[in-house]
């Protein structure tokens, strides 16, 4: 197995690691309701996806 003959500098592998940093995520609005929501996806607060039902939230009180 073949191993390297010097190690590598610090700039070099902050080089190679300056590609590795996370991004938020994209947010839009949900036309229904006007929540945060990601693209593409169910709306978690009104449970609406593209204008139509697709889960139903029953929010129940707590007794």
């Amino acid at each position: 197995m073949a191993l390297p003959k010097r190690r590598h500098s610090h700039s070099r592998t902050r080089k190679r690691r300056s590609h590795d940093a996370l991004s938020a995520p994209g947010m839009s609005t949900c036309a229904e309701c006007g929540a945060p929501k990601q693209p593409h996806r169910l709306c978690a607060s009104c449970g609406k996806y593209k204008g139509r039902t697709v889960v139903s939230l029953d929010i129940d009180t707590a007794e």
